[in-house]
C-alpha cells in the first residue's frame, strides 16, 4: 500500500501532470483539498473509488482515513493544490506516515505563481533586469514569519516577489515594498489563476493597495518586479547569432568543438559510428 502525494495544478483541470492524473486513476481512494481543487479533476478517480474532501478534517483525522486504507491494503491518491513543495501542509502528513511506516510518493505539480506569470504573459527572469524570483507571504494567523524572513527584507533584493497569502494586508505590503522599488514599479494581482472565474488587475506598486478587487480572497498572488510588464531588455545571449555554444560552435577555435561529429543532445557527447542512413 502506498499514499501518492500528488500536486494537482493550481485550479484547471487539464494543469494537472499525466503522471498524477494516471495515479488518481488507479487509487481506490482519493482525499482532496476540496476548497482548492476543482471537481472536475475527480473524474480521474476509478468507478467506486471512495472520494474524501478533507477541507474540514484535522491532520489526525487525515493520518486516520489514510491507516483505514492502509488497513484494507488500498493505496490512497492525495491531492493538494498547486505544487506540494510549497505551502502545502504535505511535512506534517509525511512526518506522520514515517512514523507509521506507511509507503509514500510525491509527484510535483504547476505552483500558482507559474500560472499566475502565464496568465500575465510574463518571464520572471530577463536579461539585465531579473535573474532572482522569491516565493514568499506575510505573517498569517496559523502561520507567523521565522525572523529574518521579512517581505522587506527580499524587497531589498531587488528580485522579482510572488507574494502569496497576502492580499488581506495589502496595504502593509505596499508600504514595505515602496522604499525599495518605487511607486511605479509595475505589480499584477492575480486571484484564482487558471480557473473560469480568473481576476487579474496589473497596477504598480504605488497603487497597489487600491487596486485589490472586492472578489479577490486570500488565495490571490501578488507580483512585483520589473520584468512583470518590461520591454526595454536585453535578448539572451544564449541565442545571439555571434554566441559559441555547444550546439552551435563558431570561430577557428570554437570553446566546444565538435570536429565534424555529430553530438547527442541527451548527453552532449559526439556520436559514435557513422551517421548515413539513420534518421
Amino acid at each position: 500500500m502506498t499514499v501518492h502525494f500528488i500536486g494537482a495544478g493550481p485550479g484547471a483541470a487539464d494543469l494537472i501532470t499525466v503522471r498524477g492524473r494516471d495515479l488518481m486513476a488507479r487509487c481506490p481512494v482519493c482525499l482532496y483539498a476540496g476548497s482548492l481543487i476543482p471537481r472536475e479533476l475527480l473524474a480521474h478517480c476509478p468507478p467506486g473509488a471512495r472520494i474524501v474532501n478533507t477541507a474540514a478534517m484535522s491532520l489526525d483525522d487525515i493520518v486516520a482515513e489514510i491507516a483505514a486504507a492502509e488497513a484494507r491494503g488500498e493505496d490512497v491518491a492525495r491531492l493538494h493544490s498547486g505544487d506540494l513543495s510549497v505551502w502545502s501542509a504535505m511535512g506534517e502528513q509525511l512526518r506522520r506516515l514515517r512514523a507509521l511506516g506507511i509507503a509514500y510518493t510525491v509527484t510535483p505539480g504547476v505552483p500558482s505563481f507559474a500560472a499566475a506569470a502565464a496568465t500575465l504573459g510574463a518571464e520572471l527572469t530577463l536579461p539585465g533586469l531579473c535573474q532572482s524570483v522569491v516565493l514568499t507571504r506575510t505573517s498569517g494567523r496559523a502561520t507567523a514569519m521565522p525572523e529574518g524572513e521579512q517581505l522587506a527584507a527580499f524587497a531589498a533584493t531587488g528580485a522579482v516577489l510572488a507574494i502569496h497569502l497576502s492580499i488581506h494586508v495589502a496595504e502593509k505590503v505596499q508600504a514595505e515594498l515602496l522604499p525599495h522599488y518605487g511607486a511605479d514599479c509595475p505589480a499584477a494581482i492575480v486571484w484564482r489563476a487558471s480557473w473560469p472565474d480568473e481576476t487579474v488587475v496589473r497596477t504598480t506598486v504605488g497603487a497597489l493597495a487600491q487596486a485589490v478587487a472586492t472578489s479577490m480572497e486570500r488565495t490571490a498572488i501578488m507580483l512585483v518586479g520589473r520584468s512583470i510588464s518590461a520591454e526595454d531588455f536585453g535578448e539572451s545571449r544564449l541565442y545571439a547569432v555571434d554566441y559559441d555554444r555547444r550546439y552551435r560552435p563558431l570561430g577557428t577555435q570554437p570553446r566546444f568543438p565538435s570536429n565534424g561529429q555529430a553530438v547527442d543532445t541527451a548527453t552532449d557527447r559526439p556520436l559514435t559510428g557513422s551517421s548515413e542512413g539513420q534518421a
